[in-house]
This record gives structure tokens, sequence and C-alpha cells, in this order.
């Protein structure tokens, strides 16, 4: 573990001799929101909403992207294909309720009135508004894949999604070719070669013209209802330096994933963090997804909420564990034993048996203020129904969701409520080291991580996500608008290299 005490302007003043000036080296979050991964904390169709996605290629060359849909329990796949981005290319997208749309079917489906290639197209439909569709799929966490969460297609109307850059695609090139753009249209986006590689699924599939991918992908979502009048925006995590080599890979793979992470020479997987101005480098074994949650863990999350009894006002927080599923789920841990910094694997309790169905609990630390430095300690489980057989003050997706005094306003079927507030406006504290605030947790959920090649450990949760409000605004008991605001959490870090939890605060 190398770390440097210079404040964060000094260490870029001095990049090229402290051997950092090339951050492509390492896995990092870049602040400038470019990236080779683009993570979206959150999709919804709940409650008459619907999902607007975005990406964005800033290069002038070709990039193939994983395009991969996770449901909120346990992050089991409902959806995945490749999409072939040409050189300044957007694709845009929206996610919806099958049933909203007049079709038959429980769950959520994606259309698209874009022209960039997808392999494979979006053959349903056509739709109402004459584009094709792809509804989500279930396959994932039923029959022999079955998790013990829900097995019904409900459990793909919300959860999370990410985008991986694979390669980037040689120009020029065939396949460059068949992308490319001409009087606003690819020249082929098919599914069927037909005796050449005349399809850029089939001509990716060949690897002739593919590059390791560069950086440069930036992205967008929002959860939007056209009844109501909200528009929950916000911008996608981008992940840089996240691979070294090509990552190719066809449709129906459950690859690349967060866990190919490698550097430079693909002999290990090192992450850049700043932490209070102290650059913190952490080396790993190649491909390691430790590499990865090390970007987002934090000690304590921070963010406002406001309230009122009569629902005018509402807040919902967005809780997203980016990586959750590689250290609980059975499917990538191949145990009923959770890997830290979790505390237990999905469908089991912490002395790893299969007693808690559905979830899987990590036990956190709440801290709710008003605006005028009262604070308030949670009795009882802290969140509002308290969950059969789950620990006190706990979360238990690797989605979720938090709402205060009452009513999701997100709509969400994975909320946790907290009810015992002071006033109207205040902030909280979320906390996955201790108990300061919350008096349920164990010294022993510190959730500390595995120690990199250096010793160095860091404590809390790879957390994600964001604080979404809702004013609803009337006059004369008329309505005269709802007016909505997204706004990203803040975060604490407690990283240290003696194993000492009580460096945390």
């Amino acid at each position: 573990m190398n770390r440097n005490s210079l404040t964060t302007a000094v260490v870029a003043g001095i990049a090229g001799v402290a051997g950092i000036a090339n951050m492509a080296n390492a896995v990092n979050l870049n602040p400038d929101g470019l990236g080779q991964v683009l993570l979206y904390p959150y999709y919804t169709v709940n409650a008459g909403q619907g999902t607007l996605l975005s990406v964005v290629n800033t290069t002038g060359i070709g990039k193939a992207v994983k395009v991969r849909f996770l449901e909120a329990y346990n992050s089991r796949e409902v959806l995945d294909f490749n999409l072939f981005l040409s050189k300044y290319d957007v694709w845009t997208a929206n996610v919806f309720k099958l049933s909203d749309a007049g079709l038959s079917g429980d769950g959520a489906a994606i259309f698209s009135g874009d022209n960039s290639c997808t392999a494979p197209l979006f053959g349903q439909g056509p739709l109402a508004n004459g584009f094709g569709y792809q509804p989500f799929l279930n396959f994932a966490y039923t029959g022999a894949y079955s998790d013990s969460g829900p097995t019904d297609d409900t459990r793909t109307l919300e959860g999370h999604f990410e985008m991986i850059s694979m390669a980037d695609i040689l120009n020029p090139s065939p396949l460059n070719t068949l992308i490319q753009h001409v009087n606003s249209k690819p020249k082929n986006c098919g599914t069927v070669a037909q005796g050449g590689l005349t399809d850029p699924e089939v001509r990716f599939e060949t690897l002739l013209d593919n590059l390791p991918p560069t950086s440069g992908l930036f992205g967008a979502a929002a959860v939007v209802n056209t009844a109501n009048g909200t528009y929950y925006g916000y911008n996608a995590d981008a992940i840089d330096g996240f691979t070294a080599v090509t990552l190719a890979n066809t449709t129906g793979s459950l690859l690349p994933n967060l866990a190919q992470v490698n550097d430079v020479g693909g002999a290990s997987s090192t992450a850049y963090v700043f932490n209070n101005g102290a650059l913190v480098t952490a080396t790993y074994p190649v491909n390691d997804i430790d590499a990865v949650s090390d970007l987002f863990t934090a000690s304590n999350v921070y963010n406002e909420w406001e309230h009122t009894s009569n629902g005018a006002i509402g807040t919902d927080w967005v809780v997203n564990f980016p990586t959750k599923r590689f250290y609980v789920d059975p499917l990538f841990t191949s145990s009923s034993c959770a890997i830290a910094p979790f505390e237990t694997a999905f469908g089991y309790d912490r002395a790893c048996n299969a007693t808690s169905p559905g979830k899987s609990c990590d036990v956190v630390g709440l801290g709710i203020f008003d605006r005028e430095e009262n604070t308030t300690v949670q009795t009882s489980c802290g969140f509002s129904p308290c969950p059969p057989g789950a620990p006190p003050s706990s979360l238990c997706y690797e989605t979720n969701i938090i709402s205060f005094g009452g009513t999701s306003i997100l709509g969400s079927n994975v909320t946790r409520n907290i009810n015992n507030l002071i006033g109207s406006a205040g902030w909280l504290r979320l906390s996955f080291t201790d108990a300061t605030h919350g008096g349920t947790s164990p010294a022993g959920d510190a959730h500390a991580s595995n120690p990199d090649l250096g010793g160095t450990v860091f404590y809390g949760l790879p957390t994600t996500g964001f604080m979404a409000t809702d004013f609803v605004v009337t006059t004369g008991g008329a309505s005269l608008g709802n007016y909505s605001g997204v706004y990203r959490h803040r975060i604490s870090r407690c990283i240290d290299t003696t194993a000492n939890a009580a460096a945390c605060s």
C-alpha cells in the first residue's frame, strides 16, 4: 500500500514524479464523469413510471459495449445485450412496464427509437409508437437458478444497470463500416450474416476488428412519471482504467462483468482512491472485484430528507451496492457464507444457514438529525416495519430504497421506512462502521474488506446512489404541479493498514 499524505492538488502537480501520471494504469472513479464502465444505480417502472437512459461516446473511435440490467434483490441478470456505438454516437432507450403499454405480462421491457446497433435487435412488437421492444427475462432467478428470492416477473420491475466497454473498434475495418452512420443510420444492424460477415455481431465474434477499450463514455438516466410530472434525473458513475485488454464477449454471455478488472500487463488489479486529499493505492490479484469495490466503499453515507404528513413533500434514498453479488450470491461465491465486507449470503443467515429466503442483510447505523442540531436514537429495529428474522436496522438487497415517514415516492417494492423523524426536514447519516446513532450494530459489524496485497483494509460497504425528493404544490385544493429533484449521496471513508476499526469515525 502506497499512501501519499499530500493534498490532492499537490499530488496532481507532481503526478509524473510519483508515477501516477497515467491513471489508466489503475482502476479509478473518474470525477469528470468519463470512463470505460458506467454504473447506473437505479431503474424502475413501478407506479406508472418509466426510466429513460442514455450513453454517449465522446471519442472518434467506435465502441462495443455490454449493457446489463440487474434486478434489485440479488442482482440476478434480467437482460443483457451488446451495443455498438460509432464515433461520437449517442444511444438512448426507455425501460417501461409491459402492462402500462397494454401488453400482456407483469414485468419490465425496453424499447429504443435510436438507430445505433444492438445485438440482438429488439425484435418484438412493434409498439404503438412503431418501435420494437424486448421484455426483461426471468431465467436467471427461476428453475435451476432459483436463489430463494421472488420468482415472478415483477422482480424485473426495479434494480440497476451497468455498461462495460468491451473493445474499441479498429478504424478502418469492416466492423467499423457496418456500424458507421450514413444519413443518420448504420449501414447494417441485421441479425443474420447470410454467407458473409455483414452483421456487426458476427463480425465482432470473429475478434478481427477489436482493440483494447479506451475511455470516453458518459451516461445518464431519469425516472419519469408523465402523469404526475415528476422527473428524477442523475448521472452515471464512471469507472476509468478498468481494463487494459479486450473483453470481447458475444451475446448470451455473462461476461464481461465487474470482476474482470485488470492492470496493464494483466498481472494485477490496482485501485486508486482519494481519501481526504490523500492518494491510497490498493493492489490485488488480477480480476479481483475488491479493486472495484474500493472505489465505492463508504464508512458513512450522508444526505438530506424532507417529509410532510399530508404527502405534499416526500423523500426516498436509493442505496445501491453495485458489487454486492460477487460477495453474497452463491452463483459467484460457491458458498452459503458471505465474503467480507458483507455479512450474509443471499438466502442465508450469519451462521450460513438457509433461514433468510429472499434477502442478505447487513446491519447499519442510523443517525437522524433535523436542521437545528437535534437528533434522535432509533428504537426497536430502526426501520419500519421491522423485518421478520432480519437483524435490526439492516439493508437486505443490492438495490435498496429508504423512505422517510411514509410511502415511497418511487413506488418501490424494496423499501425500508424511517418513521422516527424529528420535524419535517433534516439529514441522515447512514453508517456501515459503527452504531453511534443506531445503538444496534455490534463492534464486529465494521464491514472490514479483505486486505490488499500490502495489508490495506477498507471499512464500510461499496455504495452509490442518490436522494430523490418531490414537492406537490397546491392552492385552493387544486394542484399546481410537482417539483422533483435528485442529489447524489456524500460519503466519508475509513481506510487503514493496521486492521483497526477504531480508526473509523
